[in-house]
């Protein structure tokens, strides 16, 4: 297992990223946000703490369960979902917040469990790791870093250990 980013380069791959955030949305009066279950939760309450001393106020976080919605599941009866919305979302602009972007798959799952929801004004997508092999053609608003790997290896975040992030062999 080899370490790719530490945990104090996370921290301030974080912080460009809320600053991005900002300057785009021209602050976070609309702004939700919402990590997907189950690593981009940790990292969401993360971006939102960045952003909400930016900003001087408090985000919450909403967790969103993308597994009703994934294509590549066992065929019968779907899980139930599990979200967990804390802010109306209809009509703002939602930041959606996962740790590694690889096929694609997660995100447009999330996607169509997200407009369940509400219909959000917009959606951006905020990515710490874009390892690329996209089967959908998914491309997100704020990426931490890109990664180059092989479609085998697997690429990890650990919030235990302030977000460091890891490539395995697989």
């Amino acid at each position: 297992m080899t370490v790719v980013l530490s945990a104090e380069h996370v921290r301030r791959t974080l912080t460009r990223l809320a600053y991005e955030v900002v300057e785009r949305n021209r602050g976070a009066e609309e702004l939700a946000v919402v990590g997907i279950r189950q690593r981009g939760v940790a990292l969401a309450e993360a971006l939102a703490e960045k952003v909400g001393g930016i900003e001087g106020r408090d985000l919450s976080v909403s967790e969103l369960d993308t597994a009703p919605y994934r294509d590549d599941l066992e065929a019968g009866e779907p899980p139930e979902e599990q979200s967990t919305m804390r802010s109306e979302i209809a009509g703002r602009d939602v930041l959606l917040v996962d740790d590694v972007l690889f096929t694609g798959r997660t995100a447009r799952a999330a996607l169509d469990a997200l407009v369940q929801h509400g219909r959000p004004h917009t959606i951006q997508l905020a990515i710490l790791i874009d390892r690329g092999h996209r089967e959908y053609p998914i491309r997100p608003d704020y990426v931490g870093r890109t990664l180059q790997t092989d479609p085998s290896e697997r690429v990890r975040v650990d919030p235990g250990s302030g977000f460091a992030v890891y490539v395995d062999d697989g």
